[in-house]
């Protein structure tokens, strides 16, 4: 009679499982699987997403910051800009260049056979034509030990900083003319400070 209560307990201690519940775990699982594929896409277009936006800051239009005060007041120390990369440069274009294992940027003054003079005020010219430099806050005969007038190598582009004073550039032979192979992008875009984001 003892072992007939106990069997007995025990049977109401099973619980019955409805239909009700079998759905309800189906619908979990059927959940937790399409919760685990929604992830890894997710996660794999992210990780596409970033590589594509690497390729595109590496290949096609690379960010760079600003560091120094070569060109101030154009660009300041901290700022950072977007560059594109072209094979083309006029006179006036802010480039980007790399020199001994940094990128400087600079503004492009000549090209390959144009003659470069720069007089004791700090006007420069180009094939005897006056620039007209209106981004400049001060002009100065600079940091020149070349010969001038200079007249630019074959594949070369002669640049020069915005702050004219303290610029080391294309007028000392410590940097000199930039090789089109150096050349990081043309300068387009200021994404930071917020307060100049714009154009150049």
């Amino acid at each position: 009679m003892k072992e007939t209560k106990e069997v007995f307990e025990a049977k109401k201690e099973v619980k019955t499982i409805t239909s009700q519940a079998v759905e309800k775990e189906l619908d979990r699982m059927r959940y937790q699987k399409r919760f685990a594929l929604t992830m890894r896409s997710t996660i794999f277009t992210l990780v596409v997403v970033a590589a594509i936006a690497i390729l595109v800051a590496v290949l096609v239009m690379p960010v760079l910051r600003i560091y120094g005060r070569s060109m101030n007041d154009t660009l300041d120390e901290g700022d950072i800009v977007v560059s594109v990369k072209t094979g083309t440069f006029e006179t006036g274009d802010v480039i980007a260049f790399y020199y001994n294992n940094k990128i400087l940027v600079k503004r492009v003054i000549g090209q390959a056979g144009d003659w470069i003079d720069i007089d004791t005020e700090g006007n420069v010219y180009v094939n005897n034509v006056l620039v007209d430099e209106p981004f400049l806050k001060e002009k100065a005969f600079g940091d020149c030990n070349i010969t001038l007038p200079y007249q630019v190598p074959d594949e070369r582009i002669f640049v020069m900083g915005d702050n004219r004073v303290s610029s080391v550039d294309s007028r000392n032979t410590a940097v000199g003319c930039v090789a089109e192979e150096q050349v990081v992008g043309k300068i387009v875009f200021r994404v930071w400070p917020l307060s100049k984001i714009g154009s150049l």
